[in-house]
């Protein structure tokens, strides 16, 4: 059974994270905190206890932006600790999570929070902790990726993806009427649409070869336009981009 910390300065959202983490059949017990240096004299207790003492912690479920000490310095300060609580984030801004993953993050959850969402967060946090087996998923539906936006899943068609971005541990996809930043790493995608038409032509680009509008040539440089977007491409990329565009035509 898990032992969890929830650390939010706002009231309401830390009763309503409380209550959904003590609805959860793994945790086994949750306290709570309003604000990090509270959270810290906690954790504090919990390592001198030890992993197996009484007041020891598995999980910190932590909001970045408080007042004083916010989520981000917080989870810093813990890097430096030998044997450091989980960090899972839980937050109303989607901004912050590249850097969060950085400080190795177990996940990154948008407020407001939805009980399955939530209960993934804790069902990483249990396998990572060897607390709970693993449970079986149903396969991913191969023609439409699920993101997040403001606490709503929304499903995204591959085939209106133009390219992607790597941004860290996460991945920006972009289509003609936005973009959105999901948790999988670019190779991830590469490896996974590769048949769909999908080409590597940076480190931190991946782009659909029907949504390929110009290829640039311009002083031994080579770029192409996509979704309107000049993106660059390297030069070990580049002669496959050319040979994939003329089998193409």
């Amino acid at each position: 059974m898990l032992r969890a910390l929830a650390v939010d300065d706002e009231r309401p959202s830390l009763e309503e994270l409380l209550y959904l983490l003590n609805a959860d059949p793994r945790i086994g017990s949750v306290e709570g905190a309003g604000d990090a240096t509270e959270a810290l004299r906690r954790i504090t207790r919990a390592l001198e206890s030890g992993p197996h003492g009484p007041e020891a912690i598995d999980v910190v479920f932590l909001d970045i932006q408080m007042p004083g000490l916010d989520g981000l310095e917080m989870a810093r300060l813990l890097t430096g600790f030998a044997m450091p609580p989980l960090v899972v984030f839980v937050t109303a801004h989607e901004d912050f999570a590249v850097r969060a993953f950085d400080l190795k993050a177990v996940d990154y959850v948008l407020k407001p929070v939805r009980k399955e969402r939530l209960a993934e967060a804790v069902r990483r946090v249990a396998e990572l902790r060897g607390a709970a087996p693993r449970i079986p998923v149903h396969e991913p539906d191969p023609d439409h990726l699920p993101v997040e936006l403001g606490g709503v899943t929304r499903f995204v068609a591959v085939d209106d993806i133009t390219h992607v971005d790597a941004q860290g541990d996460y991945a920006r996809l972009h289509t003609e009427h936005g973009s959105h930043l999901v948790r999988i790493p670019l190779s991830t995608l590469e490896d996974r649409w590769r048949s769909r038409g999908f080409v590597r032509i940076h480190r931190r680009h991946l782009v659909a070869l029907g949504h390929i509008g110009e290829l640039r040539l311009d002083a031994g440089t080579v770029s192409v336009l996509v979704g309107g977007e000049e993106l660059q491409v390297s030069r070990r990329h580049a002669r496959e981009l050319r040979d994939l565009l003329m089998r193409r035509v």
